[in-house]
């Protein structure tokens, strides 16, 4: 906590830094689960899981994870989640045609292999900034399963200390028509949850 105060009041004072051309973040706070708020400690964060899809705001999710880890000493799990889940406008009946125009079985391997290529970048970002990492594929592909879910689920396997996740922070009608893997995610997890806003 001393660690994102510090860093806090750095972007508040406009002392923080962008270099090669990222922009600023704003850390909006940790979510700590009301079970976890009995065990904090200041160097508690040992694994921490970063959620990547390929936007600048994962982007700066993943700046500050870099240095929260350098300063925790811990690894980094980069996680990329692939909704590979069939549109709902394809049925038995329209699929065979649909198919014929769209390949989903195509749309599908090209999702993963830049959901890949998106790991394998970060990872090496990670690795230059001085940080363990290591990378996880997940791919979702059953109606109903959701994105966030995937990202808890795997916070519990490998098991991870914090979760951190971008978020844009959207509002009104937007919030409401497109949601939020990072709300849902913060909704659900058993872990603590730290938001990193683009701006």
């Amino acid at each position: 906590m001393i660690i994102l105060r510090k860093k806090c009041r750095m972007l508040r004072e406009g002392n923080a830094t962008t270099a090669g051309g990222w922009e600023a973040a704003l850390v909006l706070g940790i979510i700590v689960p009301q079970s976890n708020l009995g065990s904090m400690e200041s160097d508690m964060y040992k694994r921490i899981l970063v959620a990547i899809d390929g936007s600048v705001t994962s982007d700066l999710a993943l700046r500050e994870a870099i240095g929260l880890a350098k300063d925790q000493d811990a690894m980094l799990r980069l996680v990329h989640v692939v909704d590979v889940t069939p549109p709902a406008y394809m049925t038995a009946e329209t699929g065979s045609a649909v198919a014929l125009h769209f390949p989903l079985a195509e749309y599908q391997k090209a999702l993963q292999e830049a959901g890949e290529k998106s790991l394998t970048t970060r990872a090496v970002t990670a690795r230059d900034g001085g940080v363990n990492v290591d990378t996880k594929l997940i791919t979702v592909g059953m109606p109903g399963e959701r994105i966030y879910e995937a990202i808890e689920e795997q916070s519990k396997q490998w098991p991870a200390d914090l979760i951190v996740i971008g978020t844009e922070g959207r509002r009104g009608f937007q919030r409401l028509m497109i949601g939020s893997v990072a709300e849902g995610l913060v909704r659900i997890s058993t872990k603590p949850v730290l938001l990193i806003r683009g701006r």
